[in-house]
């Protein structure tokens, strides 16, 4: 799959709240604050999507049923209600519904 493809104008993604929080903390880890600042910027041109009691509730659901961790389930149920795919490297979520999922490569 040629990923290029696959990836919608930036203006067009959403961002889960819980993303934010996973990139930044891995961020700040890998490359310090200063950088790490760059990632409320990058996803600030995108469509935030904050956690609500809908998603919350689905997310819980789609725990139990795809044993899926907390943050994940959060961001596939974000995507499953604003009826979107959701394009990942994240092996965890190969081969469920909606999910377009790209092997990452050796560098």
């Amino acid at each position: 799959m040629a990923i290029a493809t696959e990836i919608p104008p930036i203006q067009e993604w959403l961002v889960p709240t819980i993303v934010q929080l996973e990139l930044a903390k891995w961020l700040n880890r890998e490359v310090g604050e200063a950088n790490a600042d760059r990632v409320a910027a990058f996803t600030g041109q995108c469509i935030i999507v904050p956690l609500d009691t809908k998603i919350a509730l689905a997310a819980g659901e789609i725990c139990a049923q795809h044993k899926l961790a907390t943050a994940d389930a959060i961001v596939y149920a974000t995507a499953s209600l604003h009826g979107a795919d959701l394009l990942t490297c994240d092996s965890h979520f190969e081969g469920l519904p909606g999910v377009a999922f790209v092997p990452k490569t050796g560098r």
